[in-house]
């Protein structure tokens, strides 16, 4: 059975571009070793992860992020089951939020600011249909 979960978290102030990439690097392994596939947004301190495949290993990721000391206020802003992937292309993709229009984010919230604490899950998960569609993602290496 296949399901899709999106969260938001704050970063730990230790969290830096390196660390990101670091970050994207294992993630983009260890997902692919267990069915894993998703997007990652990180923007002004503030992750927002889409991830799908299997209930368990995806449970299991989400309990091991949430526990991680790199994240905190973890909010778990949607779960559902779901007959297909949106996001099958990309073990971990990172949205290229410097090529995004900040009118786009405005479409869906009160500041042109990446912000989930401050919209519904839906509406997050309308963004990153829109960032798949407008090729805003890219694959870290």
């Amino acid at each position: 059975m296949l399901v899709r979960l999106m969260y938001a978290s704050r970063a730990a102030d230790s969290v830096n571009q390196n660390e990101l990439v670091a970050i994207l690097k294992k993630s983009k392994a260890n997902n692919a070793e267990v069915g894993v596939t998703g997007v990652l947004c990180f923007s002004t301190g503030i992750f927002l992860q889409v991830l799908e495949g299997g209930r368990s290993q995806v449970s299991a990721l989400y309990n091991r992020i949430a526990n991680d000391k790199r994240h905190h206020d973890v909010v778990l802003l949607s779960y559902e089951e779901v007959d297909e992937r949106r996001f099958a292309g990309w073990s971990m993709g990172r949205a290229n939020l410097s090529r995004l229009n900040p009118a786009l984010v405005m479409k869906y919230s009160e500041s042109a600011l990446l912000n989930p604490y401050a919209v519904s899950g839906k509406m997050s998960m309308a963004l990153f249909n829109e960032l798949v569609a407008s090729a805003a993602i890219i694959c870290e290496s």
